[in-house]
């Protein structure tokens, strides 16, 4: 009897991810912890004009968008990013974008997860309990992988259930906040400069980073030349939309002094019209809203590591489907277990100032074989998504990225990319060599 592994695991995993299941894997993504103390960045580096920095992370991030989706609906196994370059650009150049993009999911969701863990020891008043914060992040990563081994329906489930109650702090703060806005505070004393937009933006852009890891598990959405686009427009839509009436309605409430408070600042909003039951609200709903991150993570980053080990770059026996539940149920342990490790070491300060860097590389890279896929009319799932423009968009994106890198990333981030690029090519050349013997 042949093991599971050694088939193609692609064609074992069940396709039952549709628009709305993607879409919020993708807003759960995005949306993470950012979008709590996105504001007070903004306003420190703008001032009142803040609002001009999320729209142009917004432009971008529509052309990053606009690449994902065609490279997506032309290429419909699982691996995401890495699986769109590699299908264009050759096993080589995808496997280093795979490996930037699992280092990039392993720093945000490690960050996300033990700042998770200390706001729920705030609310509890164990701030100062090592073991408390342990636990908490042990059993998180334990829960969360068995819920999405039993079955991508059952994660695809807790993320919308999720999505939902992340919204409804947030829904509250806009809503309920509105009727407390001083205009005043929400006039611009002049417009912000060229250059300090595009500063605000470098640094924002991460807060409307995460298609990249919600992407991973293409191999198990349906119609993915329809559902791809869909869902990816419909994410970036409705983050963009929420991001900025969020920070209106803080800065209208605090004025400059939204500036000031860089770690509750929405909950610093809320207690003023909404006393110390609208600040619980709000910390309670970042916490909702970095559990939401942290789930979808673990949903769609362990297809990576089944990529990975279906081509061949790490052991067969990563890329194995379980027999019952038809998901990568080694892949999802081995990849909980590295966060949940990476969480409680601390080291992922400095995975996360690496993230900055290979988030913004691997945009880069997609955006090439958004058109390489374009010219070579890939289509390996019906009639693929054509974005309007045709190479003119990926070429656009590309030009976009570099010049926000060449804006933005220093010369101490550089060295640790090609740190890590050269550990790929270690890795690949290891691979190589095993194959030929």
């Amino acid at each position: 009897m042949t093991h599971p592994a050694a088939q193609n695991p692609d064609a074992l995993l069940s396709r039952e991810l549709g628009t709305r299941q993607l879409a919020a894997g993708i807003f759960n993504y995005v949306v993470g912890s950012g979008i709590f103390a996105l504001p007070a960045i903004a306003m420190g580096m703008l001032g009142p004009a803040a609002p001009v920095a999320y729209i142009a992370c917004a432009v971008l991030m529509g052309l990053v968008v606009l690449c994902f989706a065609e490279a997506g609906s032309r290429v419909s196994v699982s691996g995401g990013p890495y699986a769109y370059v590699e299908v264009a650009l050759g096993p080589f150049i995808g496997f280093i974008a795979g490996a930037l993009n699992y280092l990039t999911q392993i720093a945000a969701t490690s960050a996300v997860t033990a700042f998770f863990a200390a706001s729920v020891a705030r609310l509890f008043g164990a701030d100062n309990s090592v073991v408390f914060k342990v636990l908490l992040i042990v059993a998180t990563f334990a829960v969360l992988a068995w819920v999405n081994i039993r079955g991508v329906r059952t994660g695809a489930r807790v993320l919308e259930l999720v999505t939902v109650a992340k919204l409804v702090p947030l829904a509250f703060f806009v809503i309920a906040g509105v009727f407390f806005v001083d205009s005043g505070n929400l006039v611009w004393s002049s417009l912000p400069s060229f250059r300090e937009t595009l500063g605000a933006a470098g640094i924002l852009i991460f807060a409307f980073a995460g298609i990249e890891g919600a992407l991973v598990p293409s191999g198990e959405v349906k119609d993915p030349n329809r559902t791809v686009p869909r869902a990816a427009f419909l994410a970036l839509g409705l983050v963009t939309l929420l991001y900025i009436a969020v920070h209106l309605v803080a800065q209208g409430i605090l004025g400059a002094e939204l500036a000031n408070d860089k770690v509750t600042p929405l909950a610093t909003a809320a207690a003023r019209f909404a006393g110390t039951a609208g600040f619980t609200v709000m910390v309670v709903g970042a916490c909702i809203s970095m559990l939401g991150h942290t789930s979808g993570a673990i949903l769609a980053t362990p297809r990576m590591l089944l990529a990975f080990g279906r081509d061949g770059f790490i052991p067969r026996w990563f890329a194995s489907v379980h027999p019952t539940f038809r998901t990568p149920h080694v892949a999802i342990l081995f990849h909980a277990t590295v966060l949940a490790a990476v969480a409680l070491s601390g080291t992922f300060v400095q995975l996360a100032i690496l993230a900055n860097v290979a988030v913004l590389s691997l945009y880069l890279l997609c955006a090439i074989a958004a058109g390489v896929l374009w010219k070579r009319n890939v289509r390996q799932s019906g009639e693929p998504f054509k974005a309007p423009g045709g190479p003119l968009v990926p070429a656009l994106a590309a030009i976009a990225i570099g010049w926000l890198l060449w804006a933005t990333v220093t010369r101490r981030e550089f060295v640790a990319l090609a740190a890590v690029v050269g550990l790929a090519v270690v890795m690949y050349g290891v691979r190589s060599v095993r194959t030929a013997r």
